[in-house]
């Protein structure tokens, strides 16, 4: 049995109180770095890969420290269209912690794209089962023939169970990217090392890394704990952590790397255990709590939990309107789950956010400087002003996006439609500017299709299916195109210079904008001049203000025609 073994120790000033601090997978490149193209996956650990290695360092442009590749010899390499190589370095730019991309000549370093591609063979945690499965098979339509095989969780599932309890947790997923870790820690070390010189030997003996290289494992590792700040991955190794920075750094035995590293991944993996049963055994204490809006139902049910090192969630919304905003949210993603019949506002500059297992409800975005996914929502709108995003397994879903990469469509989708950024708030192009989103570039209709199956899930797949191309998403019809208003609640606390949407709209959709603008004038112009009943005014006013707030030309035709009397509305 494995001796039990303790992590590395930070310094401190005080040495009584030193603080034990854990190794953590980067959540990053699990969560929005997989890409499911069969060419970019490799089983067989290091055999495939480490000839490809060395073939792209023979390609590759260099200086004094890092090897770079551009597009045209990642295709060549891996014998890829132009295309996915563009999208194998957008993907590796958005889950890097820094972005030291060539934005000129598209650049990326080896060692980085040599990482990212061993991570494909990476399959995510499969989603518990519910308990009363088939109490809830009724709930979800089968509109696909491969229903059952690709949407294994399905929104209407989860507000019919109304629990995240089948929803992997945090802990759940940071162990099982840790365990991944944990079984080929040895191959991915490997292909960082370089042989010793005049050594003949095979296999971790032969090998040796030097700090440059160990660095680049903060690609999928680092060091810290809440509210600590990540230092360099070299700073907690004992071999690396006192060099001299105006010396040459001696390379480390790889086979001394690698124990060093397996044993601070095991004391990981205690501590969440550790941390999951006092949770489960303990006094329950409730996720910090939201004030919500004004507006809020009491059907609401609000769940709000904030971390410095993970993610804020903000989860169990239902039937309400509910709004963050960049003092409520500590650290740099967000992640909106099990959220229905609701409008969920994040008004803040963040890199990463997630809208998981929502239905019947509208998401707007902030400004998102790396990278939005969308997966298993139905009849959802969602609102992003964004580097990129990706949209996995959803279901009549409409997308009003600014982004500056193509969208990525992957999985099991029906009826999805993008339209044009359409809203903004006081602060957003400070947001933008803060995170990196250009206005002057927006790709929101050249959508990319990739595989129906996603090969990174741990579900079983009918024969044949692997081969399908994912259902693409249609543009929004422009007479169904209107603003989205956010309404401005804090207009004494914050102050911003954006008055208007940040994104030139096409000009077919900023008509229908100005057309279905001047029926709303029309609309209230008619309320003031009709004689009806106080209580029928107030209703109409009501589903008027509605439509301003959630932009539907359905509704603002449906008020017309509420309106009666007005045979010369009744057809527009």
């Amino acid at each position: 049995m494995t001796e039990s073994l303790e992590p590395s120790t930070s310094s401190s000033s005080s040495p009584p109180k030193q603080t034990l601090t854990y190794l953590h997978p980067r959540r990053e490149p699990f969560e929005h770095g997989l890409i499911p193209i069969p060419k970019l996956i490799f089983t067989d650990g290091t055999q495939t890969l480490a000839p490809l290695k060395d073939k792209l360092l023979l390609n590759s442009t260099s200086d004094s420290s890092t090897h770079r590749v551009n597009s045209e010899v990642i295709a060549d390499v891996l014998q890829i269209s132009i295309d996915h190589a563009r999208l194998v370095i957008d993907t590796i730019a958005s889950v890097l912690d820094s972005d030291p991309i060539d934005e000129v000549g598209g650049g990326v370093d080896v060692y980085d794209l040599v990482l990212f591609l061993y991570i494909q063979s990476f399959k995510r945690l499969v989603p518990k089962g519910h308990k009363d499965s088939a109490a809830v098979a009724d709930v979800w339509p089968s509109n696909s023939a491969f229903d059952g095989f690709l949407s294994a969780l399905s929104p209407l599932q989860l507000v019919r169970s109304n629990s995240r309890r089948f929803i992997p947790s945090q802990a759940d997923e940071e162990a099982h990217q840790l365990s991944y870790l944990q079984r080929h820690m040895g191959n991915i070390i490997s292909l960082l090392a370089d042989s010793v010189e005049g050594e003949e030997g095979e296999g971790q003996d032969s090998l040796v890394l030097t700090m440059e290289k160990f660095e680049h494992l903060g690609f999928l590792i680092y060091f810290g704990e809440k509210g600590s700040e990540r230092k360099p991955l070299s700073q907690n190794a004992p071999f690396f952590a006192n060099s001299d920075p105006d010396m040459p750094d001696v390379p480390v035995p790889v086979s001394q790397v690698h124990d060093w590293l397996l044993q601070n991944i095991s004391s990981a993996l205690a501590h969440i255990s550790e941390r999951v049963s006092s949770k489960e055994n303990g006094p329950t204490s409730a996720p910090d709590q939201d004030v919500p809006m004004a507006d809020v139902s009491d059907a609401a049910t609000v769940k709000a939990s904030t971390s410095a090192r993970g993610p804020s969630f903000i989860e169990g919304i239902s039937k309400s309107s509910y709004v963050k905003q960049a003092s409520d949210l500590k650290g740099s993603s967000v992640k909106v789950v099990n959220c229905h019949e609701s409008i969920i506002y994040i008004l803040a500059p963040l890199r990463y956010a997630t809208v998981y297992g929502c239905s019947d409800a509208t998401v707007v975005l902030g400004a998102i400087g790396k990278a939005v996914r969308i997966e298993h929502c139905e009849r959802v709108h969602v609102i992003a002003a964004a580097k990129r995003i990706c949209i996995a397994n959803c279901r009549e879903c409409v997308f009003f996006l600014g982004v500056n990469q193509r969208p990525l469509i992957v999985g099991d989708n029906h009826k999805l439609q993008v339209a044009p950024y359409n809203t903004f708030y006081s602060q957003l192009a400070e947001h933008m500017s803060e995170v990196g989103v250009e206005a002057t570039i927006n790709r929101w209709d050249e959508p990319v299709a990739l595989g129906v199956v996603d090969p990174h899930d741990s579900l079983s797949h009918p024969a044949g299916v692997s081969d399908v191309q994912a259902e693409s998403a249609t543009r929004l019809d422009p007479d169904q195109f209107t603003n989205f208003l956010i309404p401005n609640w804090f207009a004494g606390e914050s102050s911003g210079s954006t008055k208007d949407n940040p994104f030139p709209l096409p000009d077919v959709y900023m008509a229908s904008q100005q057309r279905n603008h001047k029926n709303l004038g029309d609309i209230k112009q008619l309320l003031r001049e009709t004689q009806l009943e106080d209580s029928r005014k107030r209703e109409l006013s009501s589903a008027l203000h509605h439509q301003e707030i959630s932009g539907s030309f359905t509704a603002c035709k449906a008020i017309k025609l509420r309106c009666g009397g007005f045979d010369e509305y009744k057809n527009t």
